[in-house]
């Protein structure tokens, strides 16, 4: 008993703000509970985003975990969620204020550093492994509580697949958003086009509303053909992963033709193309930058490994074919960049480009997209870049490139995208809530996909996050 009493309160003793015994006997009984019961998990409110309407588990689900293995569920409340109160209370959870009494606390997007609590255990999108700048204040606040983190994004198979993600619906609602700029862009400039018909992906009542409209957009555009002023339209891929085989599946709903990028290249000189064909190209990491040493080849291992020190941009060369470019493709700064500021600003002294929209579904600020600047919100999803003043003007209006980089793109797909979530996440939640977070990394019985997830054990990296330490 006294080993469990030292463990409980020495911690404790160096934790700021406790200043009265009552906070602290509180503290020591709710620690104490942990130790006999740990049985209760937590789902909390969304508070980063107005938009954020996702749930991380399904009532179907939370039902599932309180009959089959008897946890406590306790749902913080909110009026904003797609899965409302009083469907998670009918699913047998507790609609609570605060995650005071819960061990293990789930999200989706990142947590304010006030809301953290000593020694707990969250799970979230944590987008820390890049070492971004803005949420290392949020990872330090969780080390000097010695929480544990649990990264979504970092759960994986053995192969390095990810087993819980979003990245399909980012991909769906992307492309419906980028097809519903497109059509607004057109409708600015004086041209009114099928694609006026589709509206941003909120509006929708339901993913297969969506399709629905789609379809009809894309068999008009099948029997009317498109303008001319249009023609060739292309519609350009990068990636080949969720995200951009999502926004595909959305593509196909109109009548696509797949072409290569070499012919990508020929088609500008190509006569007698039918008006009711879109074209479309997907990019792989070979058609987006060549060896910087004419004399190498391309090889995807060594891109990898060494990226920008010694591969450059070729994509460039197939901008100014497409009509709409949706970037769907993991990057980060070891790697070219696929649009420069340089290159849009030389793109548009030269003429009036074709590329009319950039869906930036990837939503790397000042990343492989480099004109985008911020993260968009729902409610204010695009901006027009002027590549000469280098500033952007939210809206439609402006002269320059249009972006839509909002960057919680499944919300607005939100019923359809958590059920998706919650069914690959929710059979690991046992194990989760149950685990003794008291012990070693190494002794920590989580399921390996989640133990591969854990950023940080009791506030220290683990060994394979050690390298965070450096951005710190």
């Amino acid at each position: 008993m006294d080993t469990i009493v030292k463990k409980i309160t020495t911690p404790l003793v160096s934790i700021p703000n406790f200043h009265t015994f009552g906070h602290l006997f509180n503290t020591c009984r709710i620690q104490l509970k942990y130790l006999i019961m740990n049985d209760i998990l937590g789902i909390r409110i969304e508070d980063k985003y107005n938009y954020e309407r996702r749930v991380p588990l399904i009532p179907l689900h939370v039902h599932q975990l309180i009959q089959d293995y008897h946890l406590e569920i306790q749902v913080q409340s909110s009026p904003k969620r797609i899965f409302k109160d009083h469907e998670f209370a009918h699913a047998g959870a507790h609609i609570v204020e605060s995650m005071e009494e819960c061990p293990v606390v789930m999200g989706i997007k990142e947590i304010p550093m006030e809301a953290f609590e000593y020694g707990k255990t969250y799970m979230i999108f944590a987008h820390v492994i890049k070492g971004q700048p803005y949420n290392m204040p949020m990872l330090k606040r969780m080390m000097e509580l010695k929480c544990s983190l649990i990264d979504y994004e970092r759960i994986t198979d053995e192969m390095g697949k990810r087993l819980i993600f979003f990245g399909r619906y980012a991909g769906l609602a992307g492309m419906i958003n980028s097809l519903w700029s497109f059509g607004e862009r057109l409708r600015e400039s004086g041209l009114e086009t099928p694609f006026t018909r589709i509206r941003q992906a909120r509006h929708y009542d339901s993913l297969d509303e969506a399709r629905w409209i789609i379809s009809e957009v894309g068999q008009e555009i099948l029997e009317q053909g498109l303008p001319d002023t249009l023609h060739p339209m292309v519609i350009g891929f990068t990636g080949y992963g969720n995200v951009s085989a999502g926004a595909q599946e959305i593509a196909s709903l109109l009548p696509i033709k797949e072409i290569t990028p070499e012919q990508l290249l020929e088609l500008k000189n190509r006569t007698g193309l039918p008006k009711n064909v879109i074209y479309k190209v997907v990019f792989k990491e070979w058609d987006l930058v060549e060896p910087i040493d004419p004399m190498l080849s391309f090889e995807l291992q060594d891109y990898y490994l060494n990226g920008e020190k010694k591969y450059k941009n070729q994509f460039e060369k197939y901008i100014p074919q497409l009509s709409i470019l949706v970037n769907g493709m993991y990057w980060d700064e070891r790697y070219p960049r696929i649009v420069t500021k340089d290159y849009l600003e030389k793109l548009y002294s030269e003429s009036n480009p074709k590329l009319t929209v950039i869906g930036d579904i990837t939503c790397d600020v000042n990343g492989s997209i480099e004109c985008t600047h911020k993260g968009t919100e729902v409610g204010d999803p695009v901006f027009v870049y002027d590549p000469f003043t280098r500033k952007p003007a939210m809206g439609f209006r402006g002269k320059g490139i249009l972006v839509m980089a909002v960057d919680i793109l499944p919300t607005e797909l939100p019923r359809e995208s958590s059920m998706m979530f919650s069914e690959a996440l929710w059979k690991y939640m046992n194990a989760i809530t149950r685990a003794d977070y008291s012990l070693d990394f190494y002794d920590l019985n989580l399921p390996t996909p989640i133990k591969r997830g854990m950023i940080l054990h009791n506030g220290d990296l683990t060994p394979d996050y050690a390298y965070i330490s450096k951005y710190l």
